[in-house]
């Protein structure tokens, strides 16, 4: 029973650190390498508006999410737009963007472990007789609820369908008069957005070090790769497979050795099928 409960658990947490990086490459077709350094920033200016402006910890949150998608647009707008199309350079800006801040934040005092964000509400509920914390409930409510008001989102508004068609044909619907850059603009936005409200559920778990910036774009591109690069329902089946694995070799094996499985499960799937299980690139076989 707890293998089941913290198994779900823990592969809607992956969902959610991975949910922003694929949105943006599913839409534009960009690499976000700065979304782990997105991640864990916006965890710290949530930590500064409560501990150092004095602010309520849901108006934090809220600043945090709107101040992270503001940042991804400006990184769009300023940089990535001029460089877009040109793939190796997309993935070394995106990444030096994100080094620069994990590692401005550690230049700026984010050191150790005593940052910490509060749970939404203290204590735990016994479910089967497994005791789970309400934080981690509501990672697990919050987190279907992103899923499918994104998925609302995408299919009954007009910016929704918008983002759609320029995911599914790009040229086609630049022809039918939908900007491209518009459309890249939000989905960063949005994107990075997503990384904020990621990070203000799973980090009061636990604290906020730059480490985890690292760790959440290493299991973005694990999720990304195993599901197929861009595929919204890939990514949310390889965080299950995942996240049970990781869960199972807690139990029978040892927390050590989490990493190594993920990492495991990375070269399986480029051995196997390398576009991912949903993944729509071609085959060897295809490109030979």
């Amino acid at each position: 029973m707890d293998i089941l409960i913290y198994g779900i658990i823990n592969s809607v947490t992956f969902s959610l650190m991975a949910l922003g990086f694929t949105l943006v490459y599913s839409i534009s077709r960009l690499p976000n390498f700065a979304h782990g350094a997105l991640y864990i920033m916006s965890g710290y200016l949530v930590w500064l508006c409560v501990n150092n402006l004095g602010l309520n910890f849901f108006a934090s949150i809220v600043v945090g999410i709107v101040a992270t998608s503001l940042i991804g647009a400006l990184m769009y707008h300023l940089i990535i737009k001029r460089i877009r199309g040109m793939e190796i350079s997309e993935i070394i800006a995106t990444y030096a963007i994100g080094l620069a801040i994990i590692e401005g934040l550690r230049w700026g005092g984010l050191r150790g472990s005593t940052f910490t964000l509060p749970s939404f509400l203290a204590g735990s509920i016994d479910i089967g007789g497994i005791s789970v914390d309400y934080q981690r409930i509501f990672v697990l409510v919050f987190g279907v609820a992103v899923f499918v008001a994104l998925n609302l989102f995408v299919k009954y508004t007009k910016t929704g369908l918008a983002l759609k068609g320029i995911a599914q044909d790009e040229r086609a619907a630049m022809m039918l008069g939908i900007d491209s850059d518009r459309i890249a603009l939000i989905s960063f936005a949005v994107g990075s957005g997503l990384s904020a409200f990621a990070a203000v559920l799973i980090l009061p778990l636990g604290s906020i070090v730059v480490e985890t910036g690292y760790s959440v774009l290493i299991y973005a591109i694990v999720v990304s790769i195993i599901g197929g690069i861009g595929s919204w329902s890939g990514a949310i089946l390889a965080s299950f497979i995942i996240g049970f694995a990781q869960i199972l070799t807690e139990v029978y094996l040892s927390t050590h050795y989490q990493m190594v499985i993920t990492l495991l499960a990375i070269i399986v799937t480029l051995l196997v099928k390398p576009s991912g299980i949903f993944g729509k690139q071609k085959e060897l076989a295809d490109r030979v």
